[in-house]
């Protein structure tokens, strides 16, 4: 891809420049600084008794979980497995029992409910790599190893792993129509998306691949800093190039029975991947008019890219989707919905699925947390100041239950008592203890915005792959590249 990629110096520089202030509002999970106060008021005087009874209540409802380790942890979870679609959220990208929890959640449905699809906050070709691996199928040549991409430990960790392992070795013993299967709903990887759909026309259309390349053209100078793509629009130095791209997704679209002959694989993998450019294209031409539609637009393509999978996959499929708590939890009930009029695929999945879907969110108090302190910095280890006592979170620490599931459909009772919008704790992959309050809670009402809740009163940081932990004979083809 690097002959293609030209010397954009005034270009790059503004980028840069707007990227300062804009990035972390565009990235998951850090969206607009979240200052308190549009939805409800803090704590009164008269709310610790209140309060009181809310802890009282949600000790009353909690079902304690047993240790990750215990076959019985998954059991908990046997009540969402006539769902169509199980999303299952994280509080913060860097906790090792937001992960353990969810593996164990979603084996625990794959065997034993038929889910057959895990959809994750991640990129369609990262993810793509790690469904070869898992399905048996050969990597492809020359590919880069996945996950490169800030924030690598949010999938290069060993928590992760243990789940493609896991499934790797469930999918041999099942017929290739059976295996499960694992996708990205992400839209980051606009450079390695077109590699991906030229590299594909190339094998089985090379003048459609020549005719691809000239719609492509278009964005080749940009696609090492995309962000720039933007800038240089808006500065009226570069044309929109969002005819070529959708003309090139239509165009695979034509020939969808004719390619998907061939081999329905790889048509499939290179038809999200255009579908994934032309998302992207508009994405970063928006991002800097500022407000929510960048927002809006990531979460739709990401929804879409689920409704695609499940069309795919057929009537009968199944999908448990992996997200955080701000992409999965119902928009519509939250500061981000109400107040700055930005959808995410919780509310999307609700409106499509209503009863067929269950969105569940995770919490905890306090405890150690993988994050950088700026955007593209290093990962840090660092310590999750305890809860406000304005939050949910804090009602929670206050039943002095370690970890437990609140059924938020099961208590009637429960759900009116809880449904006055308190703060929620976000903590993306940047994390700034030194201003939690803006930077990282927000309103919410925790039982319109999730149908269950799992908490974990003090959690610990998820632990990045190094190329040491590597089980020796591993083939050359392991998905981490490593």
């Amino acid at each position: 891809m690097s002959k293609w990629v030209s010397s954009i110096p005034d270009y790059k520089q503004q980028a840069k420049e707007k990227l300062k202030s804009l990035i972390e509002n565009f990235y998951p999970d850090e969206s607009e600084s979240l200052e308190p106060g549009s939805l409800g008021a803090g704590i009164s005087a008269k709310q610790d008794t209140r309060d009181d009874r809310l802890t009282a209540l949600i000790s009353a409802a909690a079902e304690p979980l047993p240790d990750f380790n215990s076959s019985d942890f998954g059991k908990f979870f046997d009540r969402f497995g006539n769902r169509r679609v199980v999303l299952l959220g994280e509080a913060s990208h860097g906790t090792s029992d937001f992960y353990r929890a969810r593996a164990e959640i979603t084996k625990r449905l794959i065997q034993e409910h038929g889910f057959n699809i895990v959809a994750a906050e991640a990129d369609w070709p990262d993810m793509s790599a790690v469904d070869r691996y898992i399905r048996h199928h050969s990597a492809r040549v020359g590919a880069e190893p996945p996950f490169q991409r800030f924030p690598t430990w949010m999938w290069r960790n060993t928590d992760f792993a243990d789940l493609v392992t896991w499934m790797r070795e469930y999918n041999i013993n099942h017929v290739p129509e059976k295996r499960v299967g694992i996708y990205g709903l992400d839209m980051y990887s606009m450079r390695e998306s077109m590699a991906i759909v030229l590299e594909y026309l190339d094998n089985v259309d090379p003048q459609a691949a020549a005719e691809a390349r000239e719609r492509y053209a278009c964005l080749m100078p940009f696609v090492r800093e995309p962000s720039s793509y933007g800038i240089a629009v808006l500065s009226g130095g570069h044309k929109k190039c969002e005819k070529e791209v959708i003309r090139q997704c239509k165009e695979l679209l034509k020939k969808r029975l004719e390619y998907s002959a061939l081999d329905g694989y790889s048509f499939f993998d290179a038809n999200m991947n255009a579908k994934l450019v032309e998302s992207a294209e508009k994405y970063y031409r928006t991002m800097y008019y500022g407000g929510g539609k960048s927002w809006n637009l990531r979460d739709t393509h990401m929804f879409d890219t689920l409704e695609g999978i499940l069309e795919a996959m057929g009537p009968e499929s199944k999908a448990i989707v992996w997200a955080h708590n701000s992409h999965i939890g119902d928009a519509r009930y939250t500061d981000m919905g109400i107040r700055r009029q930005q959808v995410n695929i919780g509310q999307f999945v609700k409106e499509r699925f209503g009863d067929q879907a269950a969105l569940i969110g995770f919490g905890t108090h306090t405890g150690t947390v993988a994050a950088a302190s700026n955007w593209g910095g290093p990962m840090q280890v660092k310590k999750v100041v305890p809860s406000r006592e304005d939050s949910y979170e804090w009602l929670c620490h206050n039943t002095q239950k370690s970890r437990f599931l609140l059924d938020l459909t099961k208590d009637k009772s429960l759900n009116k008592h809880l449904s006055d919008p308190r703060m929620e704790r976000f903590i993306g992959v940047v994390y700034k203890p030194e201003t939690e309050l803006m930077s990282h809670y927000s309103h919410a009402s925790l039982p319109q915005q999730f149908d269950a809740y799992v908490w974990f009163d003090e959690t610990k940081a998820v632990t990045p792959l190094a190329p040491s932990m590597i089980k020796s004979g591993e083939p050359e083809t392991y998905p981490f590249g490593l």
